[in-house]
């Protein structure tokens, strides 16, 4: 393991920490490879029947990736950048299809590559201190590990919006979108852990049943953080169904004097911020992964990724990571100065790859 790895086996069940909370335990690639090496030696393992997923320190499970290593790679010339996207995407494909109950305490920040080995989990806590989000349009990248997939199978449109804005959501929206299944106050989490811990677990299906009785049982939170996806899931419907993102910017910039209208003001206004290349091809990651399996939309980020960090053909990835944070001027000279500016080329090219060639990085996935 590594020394931002922690793994026990307690009461039959593999508990693995995440212990980087310096660094918001965003993964690097000795993480992945420590958290693959992990699940798939505790595959066949009798001795271990569930598995937990938990962040050390009190800021949260995961931050996401480790976006500072790939702006130094690219910089420095490494040839070998997308063989880290090869391990996560390989990593997030076995926690979907886990054959073990796989549960995430998705305490705290759980962005970007905190969502992927996540979201798949047979179950996903949330806590009242849960900040979530797919962010990546903020830096040049595009909602990968999973995103387009699990974004795509939400409710109305609610994929695009999240996945376009990278909108930081609480526990009730999570609950709400269906990016959570139950809500554990955070001070119950020791209490839920010493129970896991202390059992004489029969099978996976008996920690499972255990786990939402104890989450069944505990008070109703009085301080959970209000959501707002279910008040706006009309406006956001209306908007967000639209063809592409030029027409999405101009019907919130129409709000104006509606119910709406604050939310279409703020909305409008996030999305300029973000890459207008980016946002545009996340559009349209979300919309064409309704019809992918999570292997072959895994396939596909790989090429979207291939994409984001070719400086030369115009990526947005290293300089949108150096306007965050390396030079954290947060003035990022994007290839487009507005969304209406992106083109129709430029954002075919993402999706150009071949996903079903034999020498595909990802081709060992399957088709679930």
């Amino acid at each position: 393991m590594t020394e931002f790895v922690h793994t026990d086996i307690r009461g039959r069940i593999g508990f693995i920490t995440l212990n980087r909370p310096k660094a918001l335990n965003a993964l690097s690639k000795d993480m992945i490879l420590a958290l693959t090496e992990t699940i798939e030696a505790w595959r066949e393992d009798e001795n271990v029947v569930a598995v937990i997923l938990q962040g050390a320190g009190e800021k949260g499970l995961c931050a996401g990736g480790d976006i500072r290593y790939f702006h130094e790679a690219v910089q420095a010339g490494a040839t070998d950048v997308m063989d880290f996207f090869v391990k996560e995407y390989a990593l997030n494909y076995a926690v979907a299809t886990y054959p073990k109950p796989y549960i995430a305490l998705m305490d705290g920040v759980v962005m970007g590559g905190g969502m992927g080995i996540s979201q798949g989990a047979a179950l996903r806590i949330v806590t009242e201190a849960t900040r979530m989000a797919m962010p990546e349009t903020q830096i040049g990248l595009f909602p990968d590990v999973g995103g387009g997939y699990f974004l795509s199978r939400l409710a109305g449109r609610l994929g695009e919006y999240l996945g376009v804005t990278g909108t930081v959501i609480g526990a009730e929206d999570a609950l709400y979108a269906g990016l959570a299944d139950v809500l554990a106050p955070r001070g119950t989490l020791p209490a839920l852990r010493e129970m896991l811990a202390n059992g004489d677990w029969e099978d996976g299906e008996a920690v499972l049943s255990s786990v939402r009785e104890f989450v069944a049982r505990q008070p109703v939170l009085a301080d959970l953080r209000k959501g707002r996806l279910a008040a706006l899931q009309p406006a956001i419907d209306a908007h967000f169904a639209l063809p592409d993102m030029p027409a999405i910017i101009a019907a919130l910039d129409a709000e104006a004097g509606s119910e709406y209208a604050e939310w279409a003001q703020e909305t409008a206004a996030a999305l300029r911020k973000r890459s207008p290349l980016m946002v545009c091809v996340t559009l349209e990651q979300v919309r064409r992964a309704r019809d992918l399996s999570l292997a072959d939309e895994l396939r596909d980020e790989l090429h979207m990724m291939e994409c984001v960090f070719d400086v030369a053909g115009g990526g947005e990835g290293v300089e949108g990571i150096r306007a965050l944070a390396v030079d954290k001027d947060h003035a990022p000279r994007w290839r487009h100065a507005r969304i209406e500016d992106v083109t129709a080329a430029d954002i075919g090219r993402f999706f150009a790859g071949d996903r079903t060639a034999a020498d595909h990085p990802l081709a060992g996935l399957g088709g679930a």
